[in-house]
């Protein structure tokens, strides 16, 4: 008999697992994202759409463009005709500054949840007022993000929550974030380093720089891995760059990064590095601006003066994210309000259209 441990395992196709392991309920098979995708295909035509956009974005983000990114929307995003009606009103402020502004929608789909606690987001309650149901939330993230492109011609970002999720959505999305509480994880960087279009990697909360480019440097360079039940090689992304979202100190006290000295520091730390594309995004909200989204429009007009300031820091930051919806603020699920987020607070319509226009003017 042949010895076991010279068995040629590679040749051995293995079982699927039918009974539940440990406290796991294992409650359906979820779809394969192909079998999705065939249900709910992109168009040829908006297809063509994207690869421009994605040519656009790539440029900012290699330093042949001087125009500057924008990525705007709701924290999370919640209800689909609202959604799209918001999409649709950037489409228009984006034709009066496709000059100098490329707008792309936040459309996130998944919500982290500190506690655990609170609405995830559509791909776990496509109904916030029901119960969970991931295959059904699945469907719903996927057709929202296509009616939102048809009708606007906007490809947008969504935040890589689940990396293995991802390819529901790639033949839509120009830009992917990846969170906060999510930049240390080693899948996420891995999964990033597959990617063929941007991925902003956001600083965690605790503000440490040197993580945040620990996964760029990651994201950037090639790996072999596990990924949707394959081993994988990947090529790297070298349009990984940084996010800085603000911090939170021990004491849960948020802590702004966008000042001069810090964007300065970064710049350094880019330059140290070596890194491919130095650029960074700076998020407007979250703990720079102590989840105020009103002190969005201030907190931005200081980033693009610290930009006049340094031609260094004109070359590092190349665009905002800002949180904004139709309506200002924030409700409780089940209070119905259109156009309101159910997660973060955020700014009302014509606070940010006033916002991105004088962004446009001072680019």
């Amino acid at each position: 008999m042949d010895n076991p441990r010279q068995a040629d395992y590679t040749q051995i196709t293995f079982p699927l697992k039918e009974e539940a392991a440990m406290n796991f309920q294992f409650i359906r098979r979820m779809p394969d994202a192909a079998d999705i995708v065939a249900a709910w295909p992109l168009p040829p035509e908006i297809a063509q759409l994207k690869q421009v956009r994605d040519r656009e974005i790539n440029d900012i983000i290699a330093g042949r463009s001087d125009r500057f990114l924008l990525i705007v929307g709701p924290c999370s995003a919640d209800n689909e005709d609202a959604i799209c009606d918001y999409v649709s009103r950037l489409r228009a402020v984006q034709d009066e500054t496709a000059d100098r502004l490329v707008i792309v929608p936040r459309i996130y789909t998944n919500k982290p949840r500190t506690t655990g606690e609170g609405y995830k987001g559509i791909l776990h309650q496509p109904d916030p007022e029901k119960a969970p149901d991931m295959v059904a939330g699945i469907v719903a993230l996927r057709r929202m993000h296509l009616r939102a492109l048809a009708e606007s011609g906007l490809p947008a970002a969504d935040e890589m929550l689940y990396p293995e999720n991802h390819t529901y959505l790639e033949d839509m999305l120009c830009y992917v974030a990846v969170g906060a509480r999510s930049v240390e994880n080693q899948q996420h960087r891995l999964t990033a380093s597959g990617l063929d279009i941007p991925v902003g990697m956001k600083n965690p909360t605790s503000g440490d720089l040197s993580v945040m480019l620990n996964s760029i440097q990651a994201a950037q360079g090639s790996h072999t891995f596990i990924y949707q039940g394959y081993e994988v090689r990947t090529a790297g992304n070298p349009t990984a760059h940084a996010v800085l979202r603000g911090a939170v100190d021990r004491y849960g006290v948020s802590i702004p990064n966008y000042h001069y000295e810090d964007l300065l520091r970064l710049s350094d730390l880019y330059r140290s590095r070596g890194l491919e594309n130095p650029m960074a995004v700076v998020d407007v909200n979250h703990a720079n601006s102590d989840k105020d989204p009103q002190q969005q429009p201030r907190i931005a007009m200081e980033i693009l003066h610290s930009r006049r300031l340094s031609t260094d820091l004109k070359t590092l930051v190349r665009g905002l994210m800002i949180e904004s919806y139709i309506e200002d603020g924030r409700q409780a699920v089940g209070s119905h309000v259109y156009g309101k987020s159910l997660t973060d607070a955020c700014l009302g319509w014509e606070s940010t259209r006033r916002l991105i226009l004088e962004i446009a003017d001072r680019i």
